[in-house]
């Protein structure tokens, strides 16, 4: 099993790699713009692929992205085939990837309770 499970990791990683190429190179449809692959999951047969990934356009335009992607889908499904050595190329599932947004709220709260911490420090010196 851990063959197995390491050859899912290094057709993932190389999925990861060949789409982003592809995304940047191939891809003429404006509504995708500038994205960033953040991971690809493919499923133990081989059949799915969970593409995730984070853009710098607003939350409302990242519906127009989704959009774009799931257009493209087969497309980039059919470049792969040519890129790939396998004989199933999995079905191309994009979502969007929240964890960067939630990181910076994170790290926007700490900052707050930080500098509140010091003015407190401070006021209480005085």
């Amino acid at each position: 099993m851990p063959k197995d499970y390491s050859r899912t990791l290094r057709i993932a990683d190389q999925m990861q790699r060949e789409l982003a190429d592809l995304i940047r190179n191939e891809l003429k449809d404006p509504r995708i713009g500038m994205i960033t692959l953040t991971g690809v999951e493919v499923s133990q047969d081989y059949a799915h692929a969970k593409i995730f990934y984070t853009t710098l356009h607003s939350e409302s335009d990242n519906f127009l992205v989704q959009n774009g992607l799931e257009n493209a889908a087969g497309f980039l499904r059919g470049q792969l085939l040519h890129r790939l050595k396998l004989r199933v190329i999995p079905q191309l599932h994009f979502i969007y990837d929240e964890s960067i947004e939630r990181g910076v709220r994170l790290s926007q709260l700490i900052d707050e309770a930080v500098a509140s911490d010091r003015s407190e420090k401070e006021t209480d010196n005085n």
